[in-house]
């Protein structure tokens, strides 16, 4: 069974299913081009499964455990401004509870367990069975930034916070671990000049990084932040508890890996920071995009035209709705959102190296392309979801 192909930006949206998982409602958007009237839609239910039929054909799309739709509650709503490209529906659910919803293990790294790490990009054991003694949390965000406002003596942690030679130190998006002597079969270490661009009026000095890589396809996993420490990005690592000598699959699709990795780790923070305004930002510190959580109990679909009657079931997938706004827009309400947000210190700081953030924003802009007309902007904002 297939997840949802994201199609190319040039065609357009067949059918389109957003469900919520708390109100139990959901709506659904055929393209007019799909079908012209709410008399050519028939929605019924299947075995853990939304069939809806057209005259293109009937789509089938699996659901994810303990969601049901509501058979016969399916009714036509007004498309306001949108009427003459999109037929919009509401309809019912009914949601169980479900043990389906699996953390990622970087997500429940636990003391006295043991564990393999992957790189992301061939799936080579770059670690092999690491136990930690203590799996202990750092600081969040730009706790160091904000000494000075809170002290009236020099900076009393100037002095780093590293993992001893059996710790595990979770950041927001990194992992901290002492270098042990197998390192030197699998990673190599290279000085590099920092990633970010700074303007010509900038005093800031160019920061050298120890960029840590990945021997055997040279994938950058993260940095040395001194010298038995290594600091991994999550976006890099496959982390997976050591059961016996079981294989991963060669390789994870890249996008999708980066997209639920980013998606569980803003679950997980605004779970317990209560907090749903996200800053993305490079090593320097610069803000590259901002992303404001909406919902975290959607299930998701987007399907082209050309997918509509295909007899291969897809899959309607768990996401997070989020608004965002990018940096790098030059948009008159896209820079008014970014210097709002600047200036009024808004939004939970998440470090990711430039590259990573770039292929987040190409994640979140190819989502945004395959919503209908309908639903892709929200008070000068922009729409995506983040599959989970």
């Amino acid at each position: 069974m297939a997840d949802v192909a994201k199609p190319a930006k040039t065609h357009g949206v067949g059918v389109f299913l957003e469900l919520r998982k708390r109100l139990e409602t959901g709506l659904l958007i055929v393209g007019k081009d799909v079908a012209s009237s709410p008399a050519d839609v028939v929605v019924s239910a299947g075995e853990s499964s939304l069939h809806v039929k057209t005259p293109r054909g009937e789509l089938v799309l699996t659901l994810p455990a303990g969601v049901n739709y509501e058979q016969g509650s399916c009714v036509p709503t007004p498309a306001g401004e949108f009427s003459d490209e999109e037929l919009h529906f509401r309809l019912r659910i009914g949601v169980s509870r479900h043990p389906d919803e699996e953390a990622p293990a970087v997500e429940t790294l636990r003391a006295k367990e043991t564990y393999c790490f992957h790189c992301q990009g061939c799936m080579t054991r770059l670690l092999e069975d690491r136990e930690f003694k203590r799996v202990l949390p750092l600081p969040n965000g730009n706790w160091n930034a904000i000494v000075d406002d809170w002290c009236c003596h020099p900076d009393p942690f100037v002095k780093k916070l590293l993992p001893g030679a059996e710790d595990c130190l979770v950041g927001d998006t990194f992992l901290l671990l002492a270098r042990d002597a197998s390192c030197a079969e699998t990673l190599t270490q290279e000085e590099s000049p920092d990633e970010s661009e700074e303007s010509p009026d900038s005093k800031k000095t160019c920061r050298r990084l120890t960029l840590i890589s990945c021997k055997s396809c040279s994938l950058v996993l993260g940095e040395a932040v001194a010298p038995e420490t290594l600091k991994l990005y999550i976006t890099q690592v496959v982390v997976e508890p050591a059961v016996g000598d079981r294989e991963l699959e060669a390789s994870l699709n890249r996008s999708l890996f980066v997209e639920q990795t980013v998606a569980a780790r803003l679950l997980g923070l605004s779970s317990s920071l209560s907090t749903f305004h996200f800053s993305v930002q490079t090593p320097d510190g610069k803000a590259f995009l901002l992303v404001w959580l909406l919902n975290s109990d959607s299930v998701m679909a987007s399907v082209p035209e050309s997918c509509v009657g295909d007899e291969e079931p897809l899959r309607a997938a768990r996401a997070l709705k989020v608004l965002y706004a990018s940096s790098s827009d030059t948009g008159p309400q896209q820079t008014d959102i970014v210097a709002s947000w600047e200036a009024n210190a808004v939004g939970h700081p998440l470090v990711l190296p430039l590259n990573v953030c770039e292929e987040l924003l190409q994640v979140i802009d190819d989502s945004h392309a395959t919503l209908p007309a309908s639903m892709r902007c929200m008070r000068s904002y922009e729409v995506a979801y983040l599959r989970l």
